[in-house]
């Protein structure tokens, strides 16, 4: 099999089906679209282990949302991504009214395709202090702490570990993790959201993995978050390549030096969609609140 990089589950199935041929089932593995607020849904279910291996995945629930509406600004396209991503994610997220939760936003934010975690946490709306200190107005909101963990570079500490000591603090019901991914395609880029229930590996969008956050290493549910920003340069080629039609290449026999690729547009794309997964987060988690209520409360 030719190894092209990808986190989306969805591009990890498609390779498979691509490289195995009509002929060949790929076994352990379910999947269906759905749409949601106009935009496309696709959902992968790795079942077991055959599957898992299939698609260098472990086993769990992947949903794709494709928001190419956002970036052609067509009418309510932040308010309905917004709410799709809700939904999807009020799916994964198995809690009581009254459940905490812990919203970590993963990377480093003065690298902008890693930026889009530290910047959904600035969107997320913060209650657990509310909740204990003023229970006669806020007592109907859910507790919800916020941490951007950073990076080694800057703190000194892996993000895991970080996490793991504010988990031990706070005992949050569910932990909600948002990251940069890679794509293989730069039609993804950007442009779609992927929700898994399986836990993230920090880093891994940028080519520097780190420990997994996720219910065995936590002790609690992890849901991550992730937004392809970045394809990998071997990655690209190899893709362009059998597009124009040439002989499949392997990635790993092309110089790509580790570099990795992003649009021009980043700063841009990166900001949207922090707010778009911000108040997404925010709807899920607080059901009882309006897109306006959430203008208000974050302004």
């Amino acid at each position: 099999m030719l190894k092209q990089r990808t986190d989306l589950a969805l591009e990890a199935k498609t390779l498979w089906e691509e490289q195995a041929g009509e002929t060949t089932q790929l076994e352990g593995v379910k999947a269906w679209d759905s749409r949601r607020e106009g935009y496309q849904v696709t959902t992968v279910q790795i079942l077991d282990e055959q599957g898992a291996k299939a698609l260098e995945k472990p086993v769990g629930q992947y949903v794709t949302v494709e928001l190419d509406g956002l970036r052609r600004r067509e009418e309510d396209a932040f308010g309905r991504a917004a709410r799709a991503l809700s939904e999807e994610l009020s799916g994964l997220l198995r809690l009581s009214k009254t459940d905490p939760v812990l919203v970590v936003g993963l990377g480093n934010r003065a690298i902008t395709p890693d930026a889009v975690g530290p910047k959904t946490a600035e969107y997320t709306l913060v209650t657990r202090h509310l909740v204990d200190q003023a229970p006669e107005t806020f007592g109907h909101f859910r507790p919800v702490s916020a941490l951007a963990a950073g990076v080694l570079g800057t703190t000194g500490m892996e993000s895991g570990e970080l996490v793991a000591a504010v988990v031990r603090e706070v005992q949050p019901a569910c932990v909600i993790a948002v990251d940069a991914l890679a794509s293989r395609s730069l039609q993804r880029v950007c442009r779609t959201i992927q929700i898994a229930d399986t836990g993230i590996v920090p880093g891994s969008g940028v080519g520097n993995a780190r420990t997994a956050l996720n219910q065995e290493t936590l002790g609690v549910p992890v849901v991550a978050i992730g937004v392809p920003t970045v394809v990998d340069a071997a990655t690209l080629a190899a893709d362009l390549l059998a597009s124009a039609g040439q002989e499949q290449v392997d990635p790993a026999e092309l110089s790509g030096g580790g570099l990795i690729v992003t649009p021009r547009e980043i700063d841009t794309d990166v900001a949207d969609l922090a707010k778009v997964i911000g108040y997404g987060i925010n709807l899920a988690l607080q059901p009882g609140l309006t897109m306006e209520e959430l203008d208000m409360l974050l302004s």
